[in-house]
C-alpha cells in the first residue's frame, strides 16, 4: 500500500479515561484545578521575571523559557484529555492528531535541550563564577534557547512526518487520552518494525544526548563545589543547583521509562498514568520546585505584592 493517498482514515476516536460518569467527573474536576495551576503558577513565575530588573540573569532567562514551555506542554494534551473526559464525542481529525502529536514531541524535544542549557549555566556560574558575566552574555543566552526550540522543531516535524506518511486503514481507537506515538503507531496498516527502531534511535539521542550534556556539567559542579574549603559556600553552590536536579530528575526518570524501555514491556494502562504525571503534573510542580526554595524569586514575589497592596489602598 501506498503511504499518504491510499490513508483511509480522516479521524481517530481517544477512549482516554474509562469509568463510570461519577469518576470522569471526579477526574475532570481534578485535572481542571492541576491545569488551572500549572497556568496560573508558570505565568506568575513569567510575569515575576519580567518585571524584576534584578532578575534578568542568564538563569532566569532561561527560567523563563522553561515556564513558557511547560504552559505550552501542557496545554497540548490537557485541555482535549478534559473535553473528552465529559464530551460523548471523542474524535479527533487525522490532521488535529498529527498536529498534536507534532506538538507534544516539539515542546518534550525542547525541553530536553533547554534543561541541559540550564544545567550548562550552572556549570559556568559555580566553576568559572569569573568569567561567568563574560561567558553567559545576552548573544549566547539567545542562541542557547533559539537552538533549543529549533531543535525541537527538527527532531518532531521529521518524527511526526515518518508516522504520520504510513497508511492507516481501521481501526481508528487510541487507548490513550492524547496522541502519543505508540499507541498511534499501532495502527498503521503496514510492518511498523522499521519505525519502532528508528523511533526508539531518536528517542535515544533526543533523551540521552541532553541528559549526558547535564550529567556531565554535574559531575564538574560536583567536583568545583567539594573542593571549597568553606561549608557554606557549598550549601549556596548546591542550592543554586537543587531545584535544576529535581526538575530534571522528573522530567528525565519518567520519559526515559516511557520511550526507552523494549516494546515488549509496553502496558497501555501504565504508559496513560506515566504520560498523565510528566505531561499534567510535572508542569505543574516546576513553579513550585523552582520558586518555593529560591529567595530571589520570593523576594521579588513579595515586594510586588506589597507594591499591588500599596496601590489598592491608595485607589480606595
Amino acid at each position: 500500500m501506498g503511504p499518504v493517498n491510499q490513508t483511509s482514515v480522516s479521524e481517530f476516536i481517544m477512549l482516554g479515561f474509562t469509568g463510570s460518569p461519577e469518576i470522569r467527573f471526579l477526574l475532570f474536576i481534578i485535572f481542571s484545578i492541576v491545569y488551572l495551576i500549572t497556568i496560573t503558577g508558570n505565568s506568575t513565575v513569567m510575569l515575576v521575571l519580567h518585571v524584576d530588573p534584578s532578575l534578568h540573569t542568564p538563569m532566569y532567562f532561561f527560567l523563563r523559557n522553561l515556564s513558557f514551555l511547560e504552559m505550552c506542554y501542557s496545554s497540548v494534551t490537557v485541555p482535549k484529555m478534559l473535553t473528552n473526559l465529559l464530551a460523548a464525542d471523542k474524535r479527533i481529525s487525522f490532521i488535529g492528531c498529527a498536529t498534536q502529536m507534532y506538538f507534544f514531541g516539539f515542546f518534550g524535544t525542547t525541553e530536553c535541550f533547554l534543561l541541559a542549557v540550564m544545567a550548562y549555566d550552572r556549570y559556568t556560574a559555580i566553576c568559572h563564577p569569573l568569567h561567568y558575566n563574560h561567558i553567559m552574555n545576552k548573544r549566547l543566552c539567545q542562541g542557547l534557547a533559539a537552538g533549543c526550540w529549533a531543535s525541537g522543531t527538527l527532531f518532531s516535524l521529521g518524527n511526526t512526518s515518518f508516522i504520520f506518511t504510513l497508511p492507516f486503514c481501521g481501526p481508528n481507537i487510541i487507548n490513550h487520552f492524547f496522541c502519543d506515538l505508540p499507541p498511534v503507531l499501532e495502527l498503521a496498516c503496514v510492518d511498523t518494525s522499521a519505525n519502532e527502531v528508528t523511533n526508539f534511535v531518536i528517542s535515544v539521542v533526543i533523551l540521552l544526548t541532553p541528559f549526558l550534556l547535564t550529567l556531565t556539567s554535574y559531575v564538574r559542579v560536583a567536583s568545583t563545589v567539594l573542593k571549597m574549603r568553606s561549608v557554606e559556600s557549598q550549601r549556596r553552590a548546591f542550592s543554586t543547583c537543587a531545584a535544576h536536579l529535581t526538575s530534571v530528575s522528573l522530567f528525565y526518570g519518567t520519559a526515559s521509562f516511557m520511550y526507552l524501555r523494549p516494546k515488549a514491556s509496553y502496558s497501555l494502562e501504565v504508559d496513560k498514568l506515566l504520560a498523565l504525571f510528566y505531561s499534567a503534573f510535572t508542569p505543574m510542580l516546576n513553579p513550585l520546585i523552582y520558586t518555593l526554595r529560591n529567595k530571589e524569586v520570593m523576594g521579588s514575589l513579595r515586594r510586588i505584592s506589597s507594591k499591588l497592596s500599596l496601590a489598592k489602598k491608595l485607589q480606595k
